[in-house]
C-alpha cells in the first residue's frame, strides 16, 4: 500500500490544477482481495463502483462477492471517524477520506431509511452512528420521541394538495400597518420588473411590501402551476420513499410521579481523581446549589487533599435546604481548586492567568482554580438523582464567577475526557422508590393551601417605580419582599414586569414556588417582545418558559428571524433536550423553510463547539427528518462551503509556503473554480445568507481573493433572476463573525423600531452568516466603495488624503445629478444620523475609513463589527479612538450641500440624531435583554453582565428624557469638536494601507 500523504490538502484541494483528474485509491473488499486503480476524483461514488466491479472480474473470488447493489463503501472521513456512504451520488472529491481508501461492506437492510441517516450525517456534520453510540437515556427517548413526530408530520404532507404544500412550506405573511406613506413615497406608482414567459399561465407570491420598506423595486418571477406542481410531487415522492416502512415504535411512558418524601439535607460525596496534568499541590472542591444564578444556600467546602496523583475525600458535603424545597431546575455546581502558599507579589506580568483568578481564603493561603463542572439534581423525568456520576470537567473560567462557581455554565461534562479532571461524587439513596417532582397539578393544591398576596394602593406609587427600572438594576431584600407581598397587584398592573415579580420568589420554599405557578396560571399574556426576558438564564423554571413560549407563539415568522439568534443561544442554557423552546423552534422551523433555513445554519455553525454539539445535533436530526425534501436544499450549500473553505486554503497555503506572486495565485484560484465539480456544486443553489436569492453560476473571472490577513474570497454570481445584475459574496475563513451577526442583527431591530415610529434613517443591515468554526459568509452591497479609496483617488498623496473635505462630496455629484443629486444627500442625511446613534449607543470601535463606506445612492453605512460595546483599540496605553462616534467635516459638508452656511440642514441632521436616539431609549429594556441572552454564547467581548453595563450608560436609563438628551448632545458636540482627531487616525491608517 502507498505511503500516507503528509498534505491531504494537495489530494483534494488541489485536484485538478496540474490537469490529472485521476487519483489512485485503494480498495479493499470483503474477500480478502486488495484492488489499486485510478478514479476520476469527481465521479460519483456510484460511479466508482461500476468501475470498481468491472476491474475486480479480473481477480479471484469475484463470484463470491454477489450482487453489486448488495455492497456499499465506507471510509475514514476527515473527523476520523468511520462513514458508510450510503448517498452514491455524493462525488469522491466531496466525499473527502482522511486518505484514498475505500472498504467495500455489505449492505445492510432498510436502505432507503439508511440512505437518510447518512445524508442527515453529512448535513449536520455528525454522524448519527455517534449519537445512536450514546449511553444516554434522554438522547434516546428524545431521538424516538421527534422521530414519531415528524414520521407524522410527513404524512399529513402527503394527504396536502399542492395549494397547501405551498403556503405551509413558502408562508407568505404580511406585516400589519399602513402602505399608504410608502406609496406616497414612490409618488403613487411601484415599479415592479417581472421575468416571465409569456406562454405561461401564472400563479404570483408578492413580496412587495418588504421591498417598498427598503425603498427597493419588487423583483417578481411569474411561476408556472405545472412547475410548482412538479416541485410538489418530487417532494411527496422524496417522502414516500422513505416512509414506506415501519413507523418507530412509541417510547415506554414514564412511571408515575410521586411525592418527594421530605428529608432535612441533600448530601453528596465527591472524590476527585485528576487523570491529567496532575499538580503537586493541595487541593479541594467547593460546590454550591443553584436556581439560575441565585444560590439556594450556602456553599460547601471539602476538606484539602494532598495527593500527587487520585485526590479522595469520602466526606459528605451538606446542604442547609431540605429536598421538598428544592426548584424542578436546580443545578449543582462544582469548582476544584489548587491551594498553594501565599508568595510575595512578583513584578514580573508572567503568570497573569492565575493571577485573575486567585482567591485568598485564610491566611497564607491561595485558592487557584483548576476545573469546573456543572450537573442537574433532578434528572430529564423529574427524578431525583440518586447513585454514582463521573463528572468531566471544564478548565476555562469565564470572569468574575462568584466563588469560581459557574451556574450559567453548560450542564454537559467535557467529552473530551482523556484530558478532562475527573471528579466521581455519589448522590444518597433516599427511598426504594424514585423520589420524583410532584406533578402540576400537585403544586397547584398545594398553592390553593395557601393565601395572601394582595397590600392594596398604599405601596402603589414605590412598587410602580421599582416597576420602571430596567433589568439590569438590583433588587434589595426589602423590595423583593415588597413585590411578592404585592404579586397580585403587580399581576393586575404591571404584567410586563413579571421578571422583576421571578427575582424576588424564594425558589429555596417550596410554597412560594407553588404560589407563582398558580399565579402564571392567571397572568395575562405578554407582548412577545416582553417575554423574551423570561428566557434570561436567571429564570430558569420551567413552567416560567413554558409561559415565555406560550407567548412567543404570537410572533409572526418575520419577528422570530430577528430574534432567532437569541432564541438558539437560549438552547446553550437548557439541560433538558425536550423541553418547550426546542419543540416551539423545530414546530415553527418545519412550518417555514425561511425559519428552518436560518435555525439549521445558526445551529450547524455551532456544531464543532462540544459543550452544544449533542443537543443541536439532536435538533438539526429532528429538524431533518421533519423536512426531508429540505435535505438536498441544505446539502448543496454544505457542499458549496466545502468547496469554498478548500480553494480558501489553497490560497493561504499557498501565500504562506512559497509567497507566491498574486496574480499566479489568482490564477490558481481561478483554474480551480472552471473545476466541472466546483461549477457544479457552486451553481444553482440558494444563497446561505438569503433563501430567496438563487445563486446562479459563479462568474470566475471576476472572482478574487482580498489581501488582508485571512484572505476572504470574493465570488461573484451571475443571476438570472434579477435581470443580469451580478450578486458578489465574501467567504471568510479563519475569522469568527458571531459577533458581527449580533451587531448587524441590533442594527435591524434598530432599523425597524425607527420605522415603527415613521422615521427611515436608510440603514444597510447587509447580510452576514456563520456557517462553522471561524468561517461565514458576508454579502456584498453592490454599487459601494470606502472613505478610504472615496479619499485616494481624490489625492495625489496619501497623507492629504484624509482632509480632503471635498472628496466625498464631489464623489456624489460624480454618481449623480440634479434632483437624484439632492436625493443622494438626503439618503446621506439620514444614514449619517441613524449611524451615529448606532454607534454609539453600541460602542462600535476601530471605525476607520476603511470601515465606513458610502453608496452611489449616498447611503452611508458601517461594516467590520470587531469592537463593540466600547471595547475601543488603543496603542501604548491610549485609546486611538476619542471621540463617541464618528461626525468628520466632511461628511458635515455632504450634509450642508456643500454650502458652509446652510444650518437648516444640519439643524435637519440633528433632530435626526436626537429623535433616533430617543426612539431607542424607550426600548432600552428590550436591547439588554437581547445581549442578556447572548451571555452564554462566548463572544469575546460580551462575557458578563458588566459589558453590558455599557449599555445601560450610553441610553442614560435611569434618567429623564431631558436628561439623557441632555447627555446626548454634550456627546453630539464632543464628536464634532473632536473631530480632528478622527481625522488624523485616518489619515494614518491610508498612510499604513496604501493599497
Amino acid at each position: 500500500m502507498p505511503p500516507a500523504k503528509t498534505d491531504q490538502l494537495d489530494l483534494w484541494a488541489e485536484s485538478g490544477l496540474n490537469g490529472d483528474d485521476q487519483v489512485m485509491v485503494d480498495f479493499l473488499l470483503p474477500t480478502g482481495i486488495y484492488i489499486q486503480m485510478e478514479v476520476p476524483r469527481e465521479s460519483t461514488i456510484q460511479h466508482i463502483k461500476l468501475l470498481l466491479w468491472k476491474e475486480a472480474q479480473t481477480y479471484p473470488l469475484f463470484s463470491l462477492l454477489g450482487e453489486m447493489e448488495g455492497h456499499m463503501f465506507e471510509c475514514v472521513n476527515q473527523a476520523a471517524v468511520h462513514e458508510e456512504l450510503e448517498d452514491e451520488t455524493r462525488r469522491l472529491c466531496d466525499v473527502r477520506p482522511f486518505l484514498p481508501v475505500l472498504k467495500l461492506i455489505t449492505r445492510n437492510c432498510g436502505r432507503a431509511e439508511r440512505i437518510l441517516d447518512s445524508k442527515i450525517g453529512v448535513l449536520i456534520g455528525k454522524g448519527l452512528h455517534e449519537l445512536d453510540a450514546l449511553q444516554d437515556q434522554q438522547v434516546k427517548d428524545f431521538r424516538s420521541k421527534m422521530k414519531r413526530i415528524s414520521e407524522e408530520k410527513m404524512q399529513r404532507m402527503q394527504l396536502m394538495s399542492w395549494g397547501e404544500w405551498l403556503r405551509s412550506c413558502y408562508s407568505t405573511q404580511l406585516g400589519t400597518g399602513s402602505l399608504e406613506n410608502l406609496i406616497d413615497k414612490h409618488e403613487g406608482v411601484i415599479k415592479i420588473t417581472m421575468h416571465y414567459d409569456q406562454s405561461q399561465v401564472c400563479s404570483v407570491i408578492l413580496y412587495i411590501r418588504d421591498c417598498l420598506l427598503a425603498n427597493e423595486s419588487p423583483h417578481l418571477t411569474l411561476v408556472h402551476c405545472d412547475v410548482v406542481k412538479t416541485m410538489f410531487e418530487k417532494e411527496i415522492s422524496t417522502i414516500g420513499s422513505v416512509l414506506a416502512r415501519k413507523t418507530s415504535n412509541p417510547p415506554l411512558p414514564l412511571p408515575p410521579k410521586k411525592r418527594p418524601p421530605t428529608v432535612s439535607t441533600l448530601s453528596v460525596f465527591p472524590a476527585l481523581q485528576l487523570i491529567k496534568g496532575v499538580l503537586s499541590f493541595v487541593h479541594l472542591v467547593r460546590a454550591g446549589l443553584f436556581h439560575g444564578t441565585e444560590l439556594l444556600c450556602k456553599p460547601a467546602v471539602s476538606s484539602e487533599s494532598s495527593s500527587r496523583s487520585e485526590h479522595v475525600w469520602n466526606k459528605t458535603l451538606e446542604f442547609d435546604i431540605a429536598v421538598c424545597d428544592l426548584p424542578r431546575m436546580a443545578r449543582l455546581c462544582f469548582a476544584i481548586y489548587a491551594v498553594m502558599d501565599k508568595v510575595k507579589k512578583q513584578r514580573s506580568t508572567k503568570n497573569t492567568h492565575l493571577n485573575k483568578y486567585q482567591t485568598i481564603r485564610k491566611a497564607g493561603k491561595v485558592h487557584y482554580p483548576i476545573a469546573w463542572v456543572n450537573t442537574m439534581v433532578f434528572d430529564y423525568r423529574g427524578q431525583l438523582k440518586t447513585g454514582d456520576i463521573i463528572l468531566h470537567c471544564w478548565s476555562s473560567f469565564p470572569d468574575e464567577l462568584e466563588e469560581m462557581l459557574n451556574p450559567i455554565g453548560t450542564i454537559q461534562t467535557n467529552p473530551y475526557t482523556e484530558n478532562a479532571t475527573e471528579l466521581h461524587i455519589s448522590f444518597p439513596e433516599y427511598s426504594t422508590q424514585p423520589v420524583v417532582f410532584p406533578a402540576f397539578d400537585k403544586i397547584l393544591e398545594k398553592a390553593a393551601e395557601i393565601a395572601g398576596g394582595r397590600g392594596g394602593k398604599k405601596f402603589y406609587i414605590e412598587l410602580k417605580e421599582i416597576m420602571e427600572r430596567d433589568p439590569l438594576s438590583q433588587l434589595c431584600e426589602n423590595e423583593k419582599d415588597l413585590i411578592w407581598t404585592l404579586r397580585y397587584d403587580c399581576r393586575e398592573n404591571f404584567p410586563q414586569s413579571l421578571p422583576k415579580l421571578l427575582l424576588s420568589v424564594k425558589w429555596s420554599k417550596h410554597e412560594d414556588m407553588a404560589q407563582l405557578q398558580a399565579l402564571l396560571q392567571i397572568w395575562p399574556k405578554l407582548s412577545p417582545r416582553d417575554a423574551l426576558e423570561l428566557l434570561d438564564f436567571n429564570y430558569p423554571d420551567q413552567y416560567v418558559r413554558e409561559f415565555a413560549v406560550i407567548c412567543l407563539r404570537d410572533m409572526s415568522d418575520d419577528e422570530l428571524l430577528q430574534y432567532l439568534l437569541q432564541l438558539v443561544q437560549v438552547l446553550r442554557y437548557e439541560p433538558y433536550y425536550d423541553c418547550a423552546l426546542s419543540r416551539f423552534l423545530l414546530e415553527r422551523a418545519q412550518s417555514s423553510r425561511k425559519i428552518g433555513h436560518f435555525l439549521f445554519w445558526y445551529l450547524r455553525s455551532e456544531m464543532y463547539m462540544p459543550a452544544v454539539s449533542v443537543h443541536f445535533a439532536l435538533i438539526l436530526e429532528a429538524y431533518c427528518r421533519g423536512c426531508i425534501p429540505h435535505i438536498e436544499v441544505l446539502k448543496k450549500q454544505v457542499e458549496a462551503l466545502n468547496k469554498l473553505k478548500a480553494v480558501s486554503e489553497l490560497i493561504k497555503l499557498g501565500t504562506i509556503k512559497t509567497k507566491t506572486k498574486q496574480a499566479h495565485l489568482k490564477e490558481a484560484m481561478m483554474t480551480c473554480l472552471r473545476q466541472t465539480g466546483f461549477i457544479e456544486t457552486l451553481s444553482d443553489l440558494q444563497s446561505p445568507l438569503n433563501p430567496n436569492i438563487l445563486l446562479a453560476g459563479v462568474h470566475v473571472e471576476r472572482c478574487k481573493y482580498m489581501d488582508s490577513k485571512m484572505k476572504p474570497l470574493w465570488i461573484v454570481y451571475n443571476n438570472k433572476l434579477l435581470g443580469g445584475d451580478t450578486v458578489s459574496i465574501i467567504f471568510k475563513n479563519g475569522d469568527d463573525l458571531r459577533q458581527d451577526m449580533l451587531t448587524l442583527q441590533i442594527l435591524r431591530l434598530m432599523d425597524l423600531l425607527w420605522k415603527e415610529a415613521n422615521l427611515d434613517l436608510r440603514i444597510v443591515p447587509y447580510g452576514c452568516l456563520a456557517t462553522g468554526d471561524h468561517s461565514g459568509l458576508i454579502e456584498v452591497v453592490s454599487s459601494a466603495d470606502t472613505i478610504a479609496n472615496i479619499q485616494k483617488t481624490s489625492s495625489n498623496m496619501a497623507a492629504a488624503a484624509a482632509f480632503n473635505k471635498d472628496a466625498l462630496l464631489n464623489w456624489l455629484k460624480d454618481k449623480n445629478s440634479g434632483d437624484a443629486l439632492d436625493k443622494a444627500i438626503e439618503e446621506f442625511t439620514l444614514s449619517c444620523a441613524g449611524y451615529c446613534v448606532a454607534t454609539y449607543v453600541l460602542g462600535i470601535g476601530d471605525r476607520h475609513s476603511d470601515n465606513i463606506m458610502v453608496r452611489s445612492t449616498g447611503q452611508l453605512f458601517h461594516i467590520d463589527f470587531g469592537h463593540i460595546l466600547g471595547n475601543f483599540k488603543s496603542k501604548f496605553g491610549i485609546k486611538r479612538e476619542r471621540v463617541p462616534f464618528i461626525l468628520t467635516h466632511d461628511f458635515i459638508h455632504v450634509i450642508q450641500q456643500g454650502k458652509t452656511g446652510n444650518t437648516e440642514k444640519f439643524g435637519n441632521f440633528r433632530q435626526y440624531c436626537e429623535e433616533a436616539y430617543l426612539i431607542l431609549r424607550k426600548n432600552g429594556n428590550l436591547f439588554i435583554t437581547l445581549f442578556a441572552l447572548m451571555l452564554t454564547a462566548g463572544l469575546p467581548e460580551l462575557t458578563s453582565v458588566k459589558d453590558i453595563q455599557y449599555l445601560k450608560d450610553s441610553l442614560a436609563l435611569g434618567k429623564t428624557d431631558e436628561e439623557a438628551l441632555k447627555q446626548f448632545r454634550q456627546k453630539f458636540d464632543e464628536a464634532l469638536r473632536e473631530s480632528w482627531t478622527t481625522k488624523v487616525n485616518w489619515m494614518a491608517h491610508i498612510v499604513a494601507h496604501p493599497s
